[in-house]
């Protein structure tokens, strides 16, 4: 695969589908001292038929935001808003009755399939709660679903134990995808499957973006792996966006010293050139730890704050003083 591979964005930019603003979510302190900003302030958006990539190490808020997104996880302040509608002002019924717009691919697929209801049920269970086709077509819809994603519709009387990983996770997109969702968030989808099905994957969730429309946020820790799928990239850290480009012009450009940091990370086969880039990398991540201030341009954050986010060039921002304005 190479990224000229990837979905094709459309030319004319689209209302968005899913806008984010200044999203926070706090965990209590163990120690009972200040609470954790596991999400702080994060603002983006995604279009109709887009894939937003949402990278950044372990721990750095990418999983929190998914289920924020959501409302799987409760968030402390600011607006979520899918199909012009806000989600955080949502309970009940009016909740319910818009899940179907978004569903959530998860990073295990076979901890997210019910081990004792066969593959037709599992498939099934959405449009029965949601109601999106008649009782008498469940089946007809299932096996639908089945042949979307390459699976041959026999398979239905079988259990989620009867499968390989990747044949697993295409049955979690077929139960995502059966109530037409306009929102996918795909929260590591792949990164329990080896190299080669991981890549035969990525194929499958391009081509039904390709002919569904559907929309994904897809959290990653794999660049390389989200170069091939994303049209854009925000990069994470400790719980803030300090990035967000077009993926050939991060990929190309990155501005945000965390993000080239990332960036050198993703191995290459020549050892020479990947112990130059290890050998540079903890500079690198020296930017910003909020506990420290630490800063490789000199700043103490600590006193300062994170810099809020500026444009410096075509639907490119970052978050940091020291890179001019556009």
């Amino acid at each position: 695969m190479s990224a000229a591979t990837a979905t094709a964005q459309p030319s004319t930019p689209a209302a968005p589908i899913l806008e984010v603003k200044d999203l926070t979510v706090l965990f209590g302190s163990r120690t009972g001292g200040a609470p954790v900003r596991a999400v702080d302030r994060v603002s983006f958006f995604i279009r109709p038929g887009e894939t937003l990539g949402l990278v950044g190490q372990s721990g750095s808020g990418k999983t929190t935001t998914g289920r924020a997104i959501l409302q799987l996880q409760k968030a402390d302040s600011g607006e979520v808003r899918l199909l012009g509608r806000d989600l955080m002002g949502m309970r009940g019924a009016e909740l319910r009755s818009i899940r179907r717009h978004m569903q959530f691919i998860q990073q295990n697929p076979y901890s997210s399939l019910h081990p004792r209801l066969t593959i037709g049920k599992i498939i099934a269970e959405p449009l029965e709660v949601h109601g999106t086709v008649p009782r008498e077509k469940i089946p007809e819809r299932v096996a639908e679903l089945l042949k979307l994603v390459n699976l041959d519709p026999q398979v239905v009387t079988r259990y989620p134990h009867e499968f390989s990983g990747g044949q697993r996770q295409r049955i979690v997109i077929a139960r995502a995808l059966s109530v037409n969702p306009d929102f996918v968030v795909c929260d590591e989808a792949v990164s329990a499957l080896d190299v080669r099905t991981q890549a035969q994957i990525v194929e499958l969730l391009r081509d039904l973006q390709n002919k569904l429309g559907v929309s994904y946020l897809f959290i990653a820790h794999d660049l390389a792996l989200v170069q091939e799928m994303a049209h854009r990239v925000a990069v994470m850290y400790t719980g803030q966006i300090v990035e967000i480009a077009p993926s050939k012009r991060l990929y190309a450009e990155p501005a945000h010293p965390y993000t080239r940091s990332l960036l050198d990370a993703i191995p290459v086969p020549d050892p020479a050139v990947q112990r130059q880039k290890l050998r540079a990398a903890p500079q690198e991540l020296k930017l910003v730890d909020r506990r420290s201030g630490a800063c490789i341009h000199g700043e103490d954050h600590a006193v300062t704050g994170t810099a809020p986010m500026h444009v410096i060039g075509p639907d490119h921002e970052v978050s940091c003083r020291f890179l001019p304005q556009n």
